[in-house]
């Protein structure tokens, strides 16, 4: 089982939880929901990373965090942020 960092967000009335080790994304109607999606990606994409050559894995750059953050910025009334680690 391996340690992730997880920022979740809320967006359109749901949750979208990115992991800053790998740029995996999972979302559901809740954050337990978000991050329960996370974790099943990031163990089908460890399965397929372990097995295949040609398959990267990178952090995101600050970048991508800025705009996983800040998109639809003018839609929201109010942003809400939340940081977790996450063992999967």
């Amino acid at each position: 089982m391996n340690f992730y960092t997880v920022v979740l967000r809320q967006s359109s009335g749901y949750w979208v939880a990115l992991c800053l080790e790998n740029g995996i994304v999972g979302q559901g109607n809740t954050q337990e929901d978000a991050i329960n999606k996370l974790k099943e990606a990031i163990e089908s994409f460890e399965i397929v990373y372990e097995s295949e050559t040609n398959i990267y894995k990178y952090p995101v750059s600050i970048e991508q965090l800025h705009e996983f953050l800040y998109i639809q910025e003018k839609e929201q009334d109010s942003e809400i942020y939340e940081l977790r680690k996450v063992y999967a």
